[in-house]
């Protein structure tokens, strides 16, 4: 992989600034946006980056941060879900306290933001205080928020209970936007003040990078991420008249830059600080780019891609229609194709010559892959495993120089799990997936030397690319995001069936 970003760089110049940040407070409130752990938006669009950056930095400065995360109660209570882990944000509120605490980081709390007594975030209050992890109650701030002086009081922010903390940095992290980060920190410093201890916040944000073009593939790559937010990149107009220097923000922070200037001055009692949202931030990601056109060239790869996130996204149901066009829109102002995406083209091919030999009505299930050598191998679904299976085997056999004749799996194997499935748990699809095929070869190379080869190749996948013409499964998404194959797919089912796909 070529790499376009200096990731020891960018953590030397991070964690420098952090810490000249902090040095003008007694304590400095971090929000965290974007992912804390496995951030692999910016590692595809960043070649070079590690996906836990953050964290690693976090890691640097251990003895002098500890973290509030923060979950808004609507989203408990209608069941939110994490696209990428296929989880609620109160379970992910349960992954990121074992993950912090995994890295001997020290996590204070978890905020429940706008509480209204729902009963099932009752429960999941119950479920962490039962379990030894302290859990704080915060309502809907009144006045919030253009009544400035309601919201600065003790109607306000002093309705709220203050967390105790020890340290002189507190990152407030959460699973999603929306959260309550920011409420959280300027809450926390309202009651700092009121104890006379001066406090200040700060906002940690990868993307939009606000010192590259407003129109950098890399900025318009995080448009496409974000755009059901409604998210839009702007030039920081604040930002412009306080220095007479461009930077990029995002709608959002623009927006509110205004009010939130005005509750930090009504809370300290002086003149902010900063002069723009860009001055709140800590980020310095752009400073790690040592490769231009790669990063351009990742970050156009990264659009087609949530290009086609998207449009399954619309056909399951979860996005609208005017965000699956957002983002048709960002492909066309690039002039960018399907076809830039090396995979599509071989698995669609593949796929047409097996819907005419089966005369299928709907798209037939074929994956491709594209390997670190450009080589490109497909698989198609069958009786005995799907087409996430097929490719997988074809690809660590291609890797291993395995032929193809040879079958890395003995019927021995397969036979007794596909009896279980159809016969003892009444699954009406017996075709096994990806996670089954490859349990069933490491059961195989317990005994037979090629199996084991062919597994030693599973690592060499990572970072490769796949398309699949049809519509993943969760489990094969889930998969593929553990092997580190970045895949797509077309937005087409693979039967009529509405349940058993």
């Amino acid at each position: 992989m070529k790499i376009g970003f200096d990731h020891k760089k960018y953590l030397e110049e991070q964690s420098k600034y952090i810490l000249e940040r902090v040095n003008n407070y007694d304590k400095l409130y971090l929000e965290f946006g974007g992912k804390l752990i496995g951030d692999f938006h910016a590692k595809r669009v960043l070649p070079g980056f590690d996906e836990n950056a953050k964290i690693k930095l976090l890691c640097k400065l251990r003895e002098k941060v500890e973290i509030i995360i923060c979950v808004y109660a609507g989203d408990i209570e209608r069941n939110k879900i994490r696209g990428d882990y296929g989880i609620t944000y109160d379970m992910d509120v349960l992954r990121l306290i074992d993950d912090l605490r995994g890295y001997n980081l020290l996590v204070n709390s978890v905020v429940i933001t706008r509480y209204d007594e729902q009963p099932s975030v009752t429960v999941f209050i119950n479920k962490l205080e039962r379990r030894g992890i302290k859990v704080y109650k915060h309502r809907s701030t009144k006045g919030y928020p253009t009544d400035v002086d309601t919201i600065v009081s003790d109607e306000g922010y002093g309705k709220n209970p203050y967390i105790e903390t020890t340290k002189p940095i507190v990152v407030v992290t959460a699973p999603g936007p929306g959260s309550g980060k920011l409420s959280t920190c300027l809450n926390q410093m309202y009651h700092e003040y009121k104890r006379g201890k001066m406090s200040g916040y700060s906002k940690f944000e990868t993307f939009p990078v606000w010192n590259i073009p407003l129109k950098h593939p890399l900025n318009i790559a995080y448009e496409a991420a974000t755009a059901d937010l409604k998210d839009v990149n702007m030039i920081d107009s604040f930002h412009f008249d306080a220095y007479n220097e461009v930077a990029i923000n995002y709608n959002r922070d623009v927006e509110t830059f205004p009010v939130l200037k005005r509750i930090i001055e009504k809370i300290t009692g002086e003149e902010a600080v900063y002069k723009s949202p860009t001055d709140m931030g800590v980020n310095r990601v752009g400073f790690g780019i040592i490769d231009d056109d790669i990063v351009k060239e990742a970050s156009k790869q990264e659009i087609i891609r949530r290009y086609f996130k998207t449009m399954c996204e619309y056909k399951k149901g979860y996005v609208d229609k005017e965000t699956s066009q957002r983002v048709k829109l960002m492909v066309e102002e690039l002039n960018l194709k399907e076809s830039d995406r090396k995979v599509i083209l071989p698995a669609r091919e593949y796929s047409c010559k097996l819907k005419d030999m089966y005369g299928k009505k709907e798209a037939y299930p074929v994956v491709s892959i594209e390997l670190e050598d450009g080589t490109i191998l497909t698989g198609r679904s069958s009786e005995i495993m799907d087409s996430t299976a097929a490719v997988i085997l074809n690809a660590i056999k291609h890797l291993a120089n395995i032929s193809d004749n040879i079958h890395l799996i003995s019927p021995v194997v397969l036979e007794p799990i596909k009896n279980l499935k159809a016969k003892v748990l009444e699954n009406k699809n017996t075709a096994l997936n990806c996670e089954e095929i490859l349990i069933a070869l490491s059961i195989c190379a317990a005994t037979n030397p090629t199996a084991q080869v062919a597994m030693e190749k599973l690592v060499e996948l990572k970072n490769c690319q796949a398309h699949s013409t049809t519509i993943l499964s969760l489990s094969d998404e889930q998969m593929f995001r553990k092997l580190g194959i970045d895949i797509t797919c077309d937005p087409e089912y693979p039967t009529d069936d509405l349940f058993y796909n």
